[in-house]
């Protein structure tokens, strides 16, 4: 019986996936506790079930495409104690898949987070987007979707994450993992260092005032995250970028 469980959703991630495993695997070899390796198949269109079987992984189907969906549907197949949430794009250093574990099994940490890289250089504007991001994320408690770890009694007692919204959903979870701590006096962490390694992709694909624009009207009119088409920007992608970018190796 695993000890944890890695949950990787992934829908047409075979550009990212391979090293996405690669470093899993790595962080998975320096840790003493036994690990499992899940990717959840959600509906692709292309290689990825094919790619996750070749490097090792354990695949689960889902077919809502959905990422709550997907993040939930790989902890329901997880039989390890502790859940670790990775996206296809980031990559998990070693040190940090360890300080997670040792949060996890002192009963003092119900879950959490860490701060997180971009895997290249950035214009002004994707280094304004992190440095918020990470303001917002050590002030609140909310970890970040490309990383988020959780008991996984808490995360079942909390219901996992929301099917009734199309982003943010860390953000939801987060807060529900925070309320189920304080009862249990414990606590929900975001881990300063190391960060996790994630792809600037959405970056490259969108134009800065898009992406602006759309974090803006989330911020005025949170109930937009109950609309898929209003959504989209995390759920579509440009055809021709899928497999020009592979992400950066761990330091």
């Amino acid at each position: 019986m695993p000890d944890y469980s890695i949950i990787i959703p992934a829908y047409n991630e075979e550009a990212f996936l391979p090293a996405t495993l690669k470093a899993a695997k790595t962080a998975m070899a320096a840790q003493s506790m036994a690990g499992e390796l899940l990717v959840v198949d959600n509906n692709s269109t292309d290689t990825t079930a094919a790619v996750a079987t070749t490097c090792g992984a354990c695949v689960v189907f889902e077919p809502h495409n959905q990422i709550a969906r997907a993040r939930n549907a790989g902890a329901h197949a997880a039989k390890g104690r502790f859940l670790i949430f990775l996206d296809a794009d980031t990559l998990l250093p070693a040190e940090l898949l360890q300080s997670v574990l040792v949060r996890l099994a002192s009963d003092a940490t119900a879950g959490g987070g860490a701060t997180i890289r971009f895997d290249g250089p950035q214009s002004w504007f994707g280094e304004w987007c992190l440095c918020r991001w990470t303001d917002l994320s050590r002030t609140f408690g909310w970890a970040a979707g490309s990383f988020l770890f959780a008991r996984a009694d808490a995360f079942r007692a909390v219901d996992g994450f929301p099917h009734h919204v199309y982003a943010g959903e860390e953000i939801y979870l987060s807060r529900r993992l925070k309320r189920w701590a304080r009862a249990h006096q414990m606590r929900v962490e975001i881990i300063p260092k190391p960060p996790v390694i994630t792809s600037s992709r959405k970056l490259q694909w969108h134009p800065a005032w898009k992406v602006a624009l759309i974090h803006a009207l989330l911020g005025a009119f949170p109930f937009l995250v109950y609309s898929r088409r209003f959504c989209g920007f995390w759920y579509q992608r440009p055809a021709d970028t899928l497999k020009t970018q592979t992400p950066a190796p761990p330091e």
